[in-house]
């Protein structure tokens, strides 16, 4: 492990993020999953969907 990852663990466990960081990044996961299972059952619309794009070698 990279000691900057140790560092960077140390001074969050020092001084944590405060509620609402975490249910703002709690909220934005889940806003990604749900989006994520939108697709994968295909009830997001057609405007939403991304076009395959042909590469040309």
């Amino acid at each position: 492990m990279n000691p900057r990852w140790l560092l960077m663990a140390k001074r969050w466990a020092q001084h944590p993020p405060s509620m609402k960081r975490v249910l703002l990044v709690l909220g934005v996961v889940a806003a990604c999953v749900l989006l994520v299972v939108a697709e994968r059952y295909g009830l997001v619309p057609d405007w939403m969907t991304a076009d395959r794009v042909r590469r040309i070698h």
